[in-house]
């Protein structure tokens, strides 16, 4: 899952975005306003976490300028402002979530899932096609009595196939879930991860669309 990070203390926003890779989460980092609500535009992802202590605007008017604009993304506001009217003020704005400085990680990781999973209308963590049951928690699958595990970029593409199992996903839908801005991607990378999964998860598991992408093969798992 990709998430856009809108932060200015740049030693806090490297430990946000190496936490959550940890997570196996792709986190693009901006450092101000005018630069998110550009990026809002046209970029694709699956969640912000904004600061609203900005340089050069507050965070607020981030915020009411993606609403505005029709973006639904859940919205995690982090800041260093506990008063319960700036709480308010921003839920008012459209947040979906608010943690004030200093917070830890674990916590703002399950409130990503928690806003996720509700942005997408689950329950739980788990993510189900016929037999294999995808723990986004636990970031592990259970398909015929076997347990596995996959890398960050891997687990960015099993996700996606599991919350949409009749999609066909584009190679550049693909590249851009389990890429961030910083990371280079060579040529052949996408049909790396797309072998590998196959290796994990059985050769029929992912159908080849050809000049089109891949999508999930639902019999497969039945």
């Amino acid at each position: 899952m990709r998430i856009l990070l809108v932060e200015d203390d740049e030693l806090l926003a490297e430990g946000i975005m190496t936490a959550l890779r940890h997570f196996q989460y792709n986190v693009d980092w901006l450092s101000t306003g005018a630069a998110a609500v550009k990026m809002l535009k046209r970029a694709d992802h699956a969640l912000l976490i904004l600061d609203l202590g900005l340089p050069d605007m507050d965070g607020l008017q981030v915020l009411k300028q993606a609403r505005e604009s029709k973006f639904d993304l859940p919205v995690l506001v982090l800041t260093a402002r506990d008063q319960i009217d700036e709480k308010i003020a921003g839920l008012n704005a459209g947040a979906d979530d608010y943690m004030v400085k200093p917070f830890d990680i674990n916590e703002l990781e399950a409130r990503i899932r928690s806003l996720t999973r509700r942005a997408n209308g689950r329950r739980t963590d788990l993510l189900e096609v016929g037999r294999a049951s995808l723990n986004l928690n636990e970031r592990v699958m259970l398909f015929n009595d076997t347990s596995i595990t996959f890398s960050r970029r891997e687990f960015s593409l099993v996700q996606a196939f599991f919350e949409r199992p009749r999609q066909v996903f584009t190679r550049e839908v693909l590249e851009s879930l389990s890429y961030s801005w910083d990371e280079e991607i060579d040529s052949n990378s996408l049909e790396v991860h797309i072998h590998r999964l196959r290796k994990k998860l059985g050769n029929n598991g992912i159908k080849t669309v050809r000049g089109v992408g891949y999508m999930l093969v639902e019999e497969h798992f039945s």
